[in-house]
């Protein structure tokens, strides 16, 4: 449940004009497209319907169901669509109070790094995974998708290995695969501290235990499932680890075009 205060409902429910049971100007097919456009979500769903099922109410049961996160992005979206396509003045004093709303909200995650577990490819395989773990973490699930990270987690690291030349294979293991990546970096002198080396090496043996995570404790199988907070305790290790390497990467990647551009250079005769 979404923790809006008694004061912002009201706020919001005068600014988005949900009095009898409507939402701005949105029809019944618009407001279900909007809202699935903004967060995938079908706002139809049974699970938000209270009441007489009306617009408003769907609404009212959405940010019942739904985490601060997700609620956030969905008022954000349409306070956009108010004030652009509803007349409403950007002066507005429902309208500024509700974007402060939106500011606190968003800012509750379960997973602060959450942005950093995205497709580093544009496969189609890679984007649904991706798409599965943000939505476990939306629903305030991270035990539900364990799995999930774990697949996302083998891709990334194969992507990363592919990008510097290292040999892939599906029988290497995750944290093998990782160990060859760190020494790369390291020997390229991207990993400046003892240090950093010695978190990213511990993450060898923490990547090697979470194949029996995914396998034992995960919805993988018929499993008993992880607590909650063991659960989100993974996920924030492991995104934070992803965000560190998605920096170090961009740096990696831009030494070697140097490099490259720099043979190129050589090799012109003249």
């Amino acid at each position: 449940m979404a923790s809006l205060s008694n004061l912002e409902k009201r706020q919001l429910e005068r600014l988005l004009q949900m009095g009898g049971g409507y939402v701005l100007n949105f029809s019944n097919r618009t407001f279900v497209e909007f809202i699935q456009d903004s967060v995938n979500r079908n706002i139809s769903d049974a699970r938000y319907v209270i009441g007489s099922g009306s617009k408003a109410n769907l609404l009212r049961g959405f940010w019942q169901t739904e985490g601060n996160n997700l609620v956030g992005r969905v008022i954000a979206a349409l306070l956009d669509y108010a004030e652009s396509e509803c007349r409403v003045a950007a002066d507005d004093k429902d309208l500024i109070a509700a974007r402060r709303t939106v500011g606190r909200l968003l800012q509750d995650s379960p997973v602060p790094e959450l942005d950093a577990l995205t497709a580093e490819s544009d496969k189609r395989d890679f984007e649904t995974v991706a798409k599965a773990i943000r939505e476990a973490i939306e629903r305030n699930e991270p035990q539900a998708g364990l799995d999930r990270l774990h697949t996302f987690t083998i891709k990334y690291v194969r992507a990363l290995c592919e990008g510097v030349g290292l040999a892939v294979s599906r029988d290497k293991p995750l944290h093998s695969l990782f160990g060859e990546y760190v020494k790369r970096l390291r020997d390229t002198g991207l990993v400046e501290s003892e240090m950093t080396f010695r978190i990213l090496k511990s993450s060898i043996s923490t990547l090697e235990a979470f194949n029996d995570v995914r396998n034992n404790r995960s919805l993988a199988h018929d499993n008993p499932i992880l607590s909650y907070e063991e659960a989100l305790l993974i996920f924030n290790h492991v995104a934070a680890s992803v965000r560190f390497l998605r920096s170090v990467t961009s740096s990696l990647e831009a030494q070697t075009k140097v490099t490259a551009d720099q043979m190129m250079d050589d090799d012109i005769p003249f």
